[in-house]
This record gives C-alpha cells, structure tokens and sequence, in this order.
C-alpha cells in the first residue's frame, strides 16, 4: 500500500495576489466602503472572515491506495444569520478562494435580502479522477472533519463547482447519523427524496434569465430581440442557454472546458443538450462553427454570459469585450482592472452577487420549507424567485440610477450595508 499526498496548500495571512480572487472581493469591499464613508475598523471587520478551518481529509482509493487532499470551510460573517455557502471540488481550491466566494456570498445575501451570513466550503480534488464511492468516502470523511463548524443553524451547505444533489445527500446523512436522527435542512440543493426542493436544480440560471429580462426591459428591449454567448457550459450555463432559447432569446455560442461551438443564427438547444449528454462537452456539435473560450468573451453579441470560473474577464480579455451587458453567472468572473475596461467601453455589468443569486434564494426556500417540513410547488417556488430576483435588481439599479455609480457598486453598497447596520445595531461583544 503506498500514501500520495496531493501539493499542500497551506492558509496564508499574506496579501492576496493582484487578480486574484481574494483580491478582487477586497477591492470590491474597499470601493463599497468607500461609498458609504466607513471608518477603518468596521471596514476592516467586514473583510475579515469570523471562522476558517483547514483539514486534512485522507482517502482509501479503491485499490488500496492511500491519498491525501486538503479541504476547507471559511465562515465570513454571522450578523445577519447562520452561515450559507456551497462545498466546490476543483484541485485548484485554496484557502484565499474560499475565503474570496464567502465573502460574496455575505453580500448576495444581503443583496437578495435573505437572512443568512456568508460561507463557503472547499475540496483541493478533481472529481473527475474518482469514482462515485471514492467521493462518497471523501465527502463524509470531509463532513466528519468540519462538523463542529455546520448545522442547520449554523453553516448550511450546498452544492457548487464538482459538487452535486447526491453530494449534499451524503453529508446530510453522515451529519444526521453522528446527531442521531435525520436533519434534512443542514444542507440544500439535495435530492427531492431526502427533502430537496422543487426548482432547486435550475434556480441559478433562472434567476440569472430573470434579471437579465429586468435589465433589457429597462433599457426598452425584449430578450427576443437579443443575442447571447455563454462561456461554461456546467450546471448554471448549460440551464441558462436552455431557458434563454426557451424564452426566445438566440443563444449563439457557447463553451466548455473543451473549446466551443458557434452558430450566428442561433444553436439548435435540444439537439445540442442531446449531444452534450452523449459526448460530455460541446465541441463537435453539428452546424456550428468551432470558437474558442477566449474567443467567445469577444463575440459581437448584446448579452455576455461568463458563467464558467473566477477571473476570465481581466486586463487581457475585458477589453476586447464587444457585448452590450455582461451578466455575470459565475463568482468572481470580472478583475478589478477588467471592471475599469469594461466600464471604460460602456459595457453594462450586472454583477455576480445579483445575476446569479436565485440559487441561494431557492436555496433558502428549500431551508424554510425543511424546517417546517411543508413543501411548495413548482410554481409557487418559482414566483417566488422570480420577485425576489426582480425586486432586488429594482433596488440595485435604483441605487446606481441616484448614485451615479455602477450596478456592482450599488449591489456592493446594498449587501455591506445590510451587513454592517445588523453588525451595529448587536453591538460589539463584549
């Protein structure tokens, strides 16, 4: 039997890297706080995670083998209510991204208006390389490790980036086996079977189409009327191209790990889901033209959709942006200096904290209707997302219209102020 350790990453109280995603949130919070005329010791305790924990998590591979990955869980904020955030499985996972995604999911909360604080969870693994019981045994071994830190009123979790409904399945079990009886809200976005919530699956990319609708209606146009590129064809992607064709928009190019396709007329949806389903990546549909990922950021569309990874959108690539709005499905896709870029070439950004929050409000949903062990139905659930994510979009963009600032500085200063006025009106203990 041989033991392999993955590259350690060890957390770091060293500043972050310029462009990196640490450093974008921390830029973003500066411009926030700056807005609204905060002194350096509340600006300072917003940026400042209250809890983070690094663990090891060991594997036993299939064949024996012995393996070794470094997970872990940062919780940012509590002044509003118990933490909230997704557990991600990349191998490029570290403690200052995970740091970074709780950050923004404090101030999509506050955003949206949810009564839950930011948090975020991480597994330094590429599940690709593992087979389904190999990433049974890591995700309860993970869980075991962090348990002290989650609870339904503590840190709810659900899923993100190489996580899935099957993975909160497992830790809702093993969190529920070590408290003795079954506790379905510790975690959402779980299966319908263990208490999972109807529309659950979709709800990131519906409520990125539903804001994405309130900012062209706005500017008097109809999403029939537009086109739309797509880079990261994943679980927000692949259902944000699928409702965007639905509802009459023509999706022209999207994109994967892989490469992309590209077709001006727009892609035929069903028959490239269908293709999707039977090769694993975009690359090779029919009728379309092949585009690369870099390629595809500087389609001459009107609606870009960067719903793929942190950062793709920097001093290299936001120049070259030729969209009319950038909709922002993935965390952190857009620098500090691509914002300056984007800004500088009249680009509309609806900012990741909104555009991509119907995730969390479903997720919420799902929390509610599990602590009170009362289900919604479908449609009740997505009325419910749909005025959650039109009202917010209607206070960020009112805020920006008064303020003279952008819609990330309006959302910024919505979410850190809901924050910060919770935080004063508790009080400092002691």
């Amino acid at each position: 039997m041989t033991t392999t350790f993955t590259s350690p990453i060890e957390p770091t109280t060293s500043s972050p890297a310029e462009g990196s995603p640490l450093s974008t949130a921390h830029s973003q919070l500066a411009a926030a706080v700056d807005i609204l005329g905060y002194d350096e010791g509340l600006h300072r305790m917003l940026a400042t995670p209250r809890r983070e924990i690094h663990v090891a998590v060991p594997l036993r591979r299939d064949d024996g083998e012995i393996n070794l990955f470094h997970g872990f869980r940062v919780q940012h904020n509590f002044s509003r209510g118990p933490g909230k955030g997704g557990l991600r499985y990349h191998p490029g996972v570290d403690i200052d991204e995970v740091r970074a995604l709780a950050m923004w999911m404090t101030w999509k909360c506050g955003v949206v208006d949810l009564p839950y604080g930011g948090a975020k969870g991480g597994v330094a693994i590429d599940p690709r390389d593992f087979s389904r019981s190999e990433l049974e045994r890591v995700t309860r071994r993970y869980t075991s490790e962090i348990m002290p830190m989650i609870g339904p009123d503590t840190d709810i979790m659900a899923p993100d980036m190489g996580t899935d409904d099957q993975t909160m399945a497992w830790v809702m079990d093993t969190y529920s086996v070590n408290r003795g009886f079954t506790i379905p809200a510790v975690v959402t976005g779980k299966p319908l079977a263990v208490g999972g919530s109807l529309g659950r699956g979709t709800a990131t990319s519906a409520g990125l189409v539903h804001v994405t609708t309130a900012a062209l209606t706005e500017a008097g146009e109809k999403l029939e009327d537009v086109s739309v590129a797509i880079q990261g064809f994943g679980k927000v992607g692949s259902h944000a191209a699928a409702i965007f064709a639905d509802r009459g928009a023509r999706v022209v190019a999207v994109s994967d790990q892989y490469g992309g396709v590209r077709n001006d007329d727009g892609l035929h949806m069903t028959r490239l889901l269908e293709h999707v389903a039977a090769t694993g990546s975009v690359v090779g549909f029919d009728d379309s033209d092949p585009v690369s990922n870099t390629e595809l950021l500087a389609l001459p569309v009107d609606v870009l959709v960067p719903a793929a990874i942190e950062g793709v959108l920097d001093e290299h690539t936001a120049g070259h942006v030729r969209a009319r709005y950038v909709v922002e499905g993935a965390n952190g896709p857009t620098t500090a200096a691509g914002d300056v870029l984007l800004a500088k070439n009249g680009v509309t950004v609806v900012p990741d904290v909104l555009a991509n929050a119907g995730g969390v409000v479903v997720s919420y949903f799902e929390w509610v209707q599990a602590n009170q062990t009362y289900w919604w139905t479908e449609q009740e659930i997505a009325d419910k997302l749909e005025h959650r994510m039109v009202s917010a979009y209607a206070d960020v963009s009112g805020l920006a219209r008064r303020q003279d600032v952008s819609l990330r500085d309006a959302a910024l200063v919505i979410g850190v102020k809901r924050v910060a006025e919770a935080h004063q009106i508790r009080g400092l203990y002691p």
